[in-house]
């Protein structure tokens, strides 16, 4: 099979190299930042933007949420099934 990523360098306008399920907390964040988070049931999501602010919204099942994010919060988030749209 050819694989089109091969001898590539990851770029953030392309798409994620891979997705990781979240479990969301107050006081860890994401091992690798996420450029985009998909929720796979609708809730709010609260998250810590990779700028540093706390941002809570409210999404509908099976949206993606194209920002950089560093951590999800548990205190806000009643969404689940949240993945983290990685780059690395």
């Amino acid at each position: 099979m050819r694989n089109p990523f091969e001898n590539r360098a990851p770029a953030l306008h392309g798409p994620a190299l891979d997705m990781v399920p979240v479990s969301p907390a107050d006081g860890a964040d994401l091992t690798d930042v996420a450029s985009a988070l998909y929720v796979e049931t609708g809730g709010a999501v609260s998250f810590v933007t990779l700028a540093g602010a706390v941002r809570t919204v409210s999404v509908a099942d099976k949206s993606i949420l194209p920002v950089a994010v560093r951590r999800v919060r548990a205190t806000g988030t009643t969404a689940s099934g949240i993945f983290a749209m990685v780059h690395v």
